[in-house]
This record gives C-alpha cells, structure tokens and sequence, in this order.
C-alpha cells in the first residue's frame, strides 16, 4: 500500500460544512414574503412582483409571431397524429418541437392541451424527446397524454436536443459547457439564459393556443426538475394556462443556499439580483387562484424539504385568500429523492382531467 492510500485509510474523512451562514451574514437578502390580508392588495402585489421579474430576467427580443412556425414533418400514429414543428426565435437559433394530435381533435371539436417541459438532468442530447421516452418520467408522456385525450406540445429548450451545439461557440461547446457558452453570451446582451427559455416556453404556448384543434381556454403545463421549474414561471408569468403539474424543484433559494446545495442546479436557473427583492414564493404565488400541484420527495437534495415546506405554507395562504384551497396541493414523497414515480404520474392525470379538461 503507497503512503497515499495511508494518509487516506488515516485521516479522518469528515464532510466540509457549508460557509452558507458567513455569506449571508454579510449579504441582504429578501425576507420571507408577507401575504396581505385582501385580495385587492394582493393583487396589487402580484403586478408589482410581475413587473419586477420582467426585468430582472433581462431585455429580451420580442417572441416569434406564430406566423414563423412551420410544420416540418408529419406522422400517423394511430390514435393521434405526431407533427415536427420549428420556429426561428428570432435570437439565431432555429428550435424544433413535437407535436402530439389526437386525431379526435378538430377545429368544430376542439381539445385540451398540455405543454410540456422536458426536464435537464445532464441530458444535453434529449430534449424535446423526453417526450418519446422514460428517461424522466414513469412513461412516454407524449403518446400517453396524446391518448388521454390532450394535443401535446414539447420544445427543445436552449442548449438541449437539436439546440446542443448550436450556441454563439458552435458545435465545438456542447453539453455544459455550451449552457455556460449561451449563459455568458445572454448576460453580455443584458439578458439571462433563463429568460430566454422563458421566452421560447411562451412561444411555444402562443402556437399552441393558435392551433386549430386548441381549446385554448383549456391548457395545461407540467414537467419534472427544469421542467418542473419552466412550468411554474410560465404559470407565474402568464394567465393562458388553466393548471400546473410540477414535480421536484420545488426550490425555495435561502434554504437551498443554507443547505449548500447551490451545485444541484446549473447556470441556467439563475437569475441575477432575485434575492434583493423576493424568493421563489413570489414567482409560484403569481400561478394563484389557477390550480397548481407539487410533487416533491423529501430527500431531493436540490428541493431541501424544509424550504418546500415554507414555501407551501406561504403559497397557500395566497391561495386562501380567494378561497381557492382545493387549488393548491403540496404533496412531500418520504424516502424519495429526485425521481418521478408511477404513483405521481397517476397523480398528473387526474389533476388535469380534474381542471384541464374540465375547464376553468
């Protein structure tokens, strides 16, 4: 045995403790939000908050009109008809989407919709295909959505599927580092790289809406992890969707810094100057009285269950004011860590066969 492998049997291994105190000790930060006593005044709030995202998320070109979306190719399936559709963002990315038709749907029989969020988890080269698999989620979500009933919509998001490579670098920044490549360049352009996936989410939802089969009165959004997390800031910054399903992430930003697990989301997520004004209470709050349903575990290292718990508490009170309780559910998985499980996705469907297809 080398001296190396000596000094590492000999020293004690203890785990470095977080230096989360010291820094926040000598920064300031935004308290806990304070919900007010009426709706009126909350409303008031909620405007504010709103504007206030708006610019901390950056100047962001204006969106694509509809009118740029393209139908690329077009699949029978069976039960429903799959579309590939692009759109130029009008930032120098050409993004593609799946598009799930259920040939049930028509322009005299319109149908809910879902726009879905695929998730991150390092899968650069996924994406929008996420949508064909079980990579995140317990099924295909695609087809078995598109099958229940609903016309399904996925994007490529910024840096993921066909948009992997295709940063300011090129092909030669792919992955992680091609995140970090965009992220630099939007911040250069007073922008954030989460604005803009923002952006494009809204994009993506404009069309949907414009579809012919669209109930656009009905739409639903979900996702788990980054999906998660898109789904809960397109609720929050616009009022088109009807319902959330959001899974894991349910990421309150003091907790999960005391916690030191920063290093559980990427460069992406990141919102420059957020905490001088509000924590994430204020962005899922905006979602109220519109129901929305969280699906977290309790050993999710990115979502620290004391921070889901606060933010439950505080969101929930938001959604007491109108009255509107059975609209909000925060449910915390024991033993479960960062996963979607069979039982959630049971969850998912009835949630919005609940207050999708059901109507506001």
């Amino acid at each position: 045995m080398t001296a190396f492998c000596l000094i590492l049997l000999l020293t004690p291994m203890h785990a470095a403790e977080p230096q989360a105190e010291n820094w926040l000790a000598k920064t300031k930060i935004a308290p806990p939000m304070t919900v007010p006593e009426s709706v009126s005044a909350w409303q008031k709030q909620r405007g504010e908050i709103r504007a206030k995202l708006n610019e901390l998320i950056g100047d962001l070109p204006p969106r694509a009109p509809v009118s740029a979306f393209q139908i690329v190719s077009t699949e029978d399936k069976g039960s429903y008809t799959l579309e590939t559709i692009q759109f130029d963002n009008g930032a120098g990315e050409i993004v593609k989407g799946l598009l799930f038709v259920p040939k049930k749907a028509t322009a005299q029989s319109k149908a809910p919709a879902i726009l879905y969020c695929h998730w991150h988890g390092g899968q650069y080269d996924i994406g929008k295909s996420e949508l064909l698999g079980t990579n995140a989620v317990p099924v295909a979500p695609g087809p078995a959505l598109a099958e229940a009933g609903y016309v399904v919509l996925g994007m490529d998001a910024p840096c993921f599927g066909e948009r992997n490579g295709q940063g300011p670098d090129g092909p030669q920044q792919k992955g992680s580092a091609g995140e970090m490549t965009a992220s630099k360049f939007h911040l250069w352009a007073g922008r954030t790289l989460w604005g803009m996936m923002i952006r494009d989410d809204l994009t993506a939802l404009d069309y949907l809406c414009s579809r012919p089969e669209v109930d656009a009165e009905r739409i639903g959004v979900t996702g788990i992890s980054m999906g998660s997390t898109r789904s809960w800031w397109v609720m929050a910054m616009d009022e088109r969707p009807s319902a959330a399903v959001c899974v894991g992430c349910m990421t309150r930003y003091e907790e999960l810094i005391r916690a030191g697990m920063l290093k559980a989301h990427g460069i992406y997520y990141f919102v420059p100057g957020m905490l001088k004004h509000f924590d994430t209470e204020a962005v899922i709050a905006l979602a109220a009285p519109r129901p929305m349903l969280f699906m977290t575990g309790d050993q999710d290292g990115g979502s620290p269950v004391d921070g889901v718990r606060h933010l439950g508490d505080i969101v929930g009170k938001v959604y007491g004011l109108s009255g509107s309780f059975e609209h909000f559910e925060n449910v915390i998985y024991p033993g479960v860590g960062h996963v979607y499980l069979p039982e959630m996705w049971q969850r998912t469907l009835a949630w919005m066969e609940k207050w999708v297809k059901g109507g506001r």
